[in-house]
């Protein structure tokens, strides 16, 4: 296991919520922190700008409220997401606002800068980068990032094609620091797995898509309780960026999902969600290949005590081998 910086100690579970872009709000941060995984949410789910302070108030005072209240068993700690790419014109702004209320994690992803991550270094956050290969792993950690989200093969929304097997392996050669691995993790068993490649965390994303607690309509959430991993395209149209997507929805779109032609990332704005084809993320579902172990709508809390039973089991099994 890694040495982790102090936001990253003595978690309930090793477990962190992914950013799921407009699904995310404070409402399931909260519901994931209490439950005891790291919740998140992307900055830019808080339309206009000047919502994201509102929420940062709503996160760190009902979580502090909630430590105060149960100081034997404190809430995990939360994570924002800053999109860095040069469409996202609210980044300066955004990470203001993550530096005034101090957010514990900072989670970056489509680019590393200095700058933000200095930003975060200045009151004592981490930052974690999102990467899907090796060569972008060694760019992040170079520039300042203090850990890694390796997004694998099978991963919802924007992901690669390397098999985790593979990336955790590479990056281990040279890096000892925090690692989440991304990609189909829905249970406690899994959680283990990637514990044993040599992840610090497992990133769970899909799975909590269909919590009572996303702002995700009720289509979307029993599309995935529907749905196992043949239901699942991977395709780079709706952003310019290959992602993994939930076939129905490509279809109540009036698009083949079999026959999808290529997509560009001129075309795409990540400040607005907004791509050539089709409203991205709206009109259609990401989703990741590991929603065949999802079987109905639950709370948060339902859904991450079901994981730390699984977890639970599952070390005993191997202790008893």
């Amino acid at each position: 296991m890694s040495k982790l910086p102090l936001p990253l100690q003595n978690l309930p579970l090793p477990i962190i919520a992914s950013p799921l872009f407009i699904i995310s709000t404070p409402k399931s941060v909260i519901a994931q922190c209490i439950s005891g995984v790291v919740g998140s949410m992307p900055a830019l789910n808080a339309r206009p700008a000047a919502q994201l302070e509102e929420w940062l108030i709503e996160i760190t005072e009902t979580l502090a409220a909630y430590n105060k209240a149960n100081p034997d068993k404190p809430a995990a700690p939360f994570a924002i997401n800053q999109i860095v790419h040069k469409s996202n014109d609210r980044l300066e702004h955004d990470m203001a606002m993550c530096v005034k209320y101090k957010v514990p994690i900072i989670i970056t992803s489509l680019g590393a800068r200095e700058d933000i991550n200095a930003a975060a270094h200045s009151y004592g956050g981490v930052v974690l980068h999102d990467i899907i290969n090796n060569k972008h792993a060694r760019k992040a950690i170079e520039k300042g990032a203090d850990g890694l989200i390796a997004v694998a093969a099978g991963a919802g929304g924007h992901a690669g094609v390397k098999s985790p097997f593979a990336l955790i392996q590479e990056i281990r050669q040279w890096f000892d620091g925090p690692v989440a691995l991304s990609g189909s993790i829905s249970t406690g068993d899994a959680v283990l797995a990637a514990q044993a490649m040599g992840a610090d965390f497992a990133y769970i994303g899909s799975a909590f898509i269909a919590t009572e607690e996303a702002r995700a309509v009720e289509g979307y959430k029993q599309a995935i309780v529907d749905s196992s991993s043949d239901d699942i395209v991977y395709s780079n149209l709706f952003t310019g960026v290959h992602g993994n997507y939930l076939a129905p929805s490509i279809r109540a779109a009036g698009m083949d999902p079999e026959n999808l032609p290529e997509g560009d990332l001129k075309t795409m704005n990540f400040a607005t969600g907004e791509g050539s084809k089709a409203k991205a993320w709206k009109e259609i579902w990401g989703c990741g290949q590991g929603i065949g172990a999802v079987n109905k709508i639950s709370t948060t809390a339902d859904f991450v005590g079901k994981l730390k039973r699984e977890y639970t089991a599952a070390r005993a099994r191997l202790q008893l081998a």
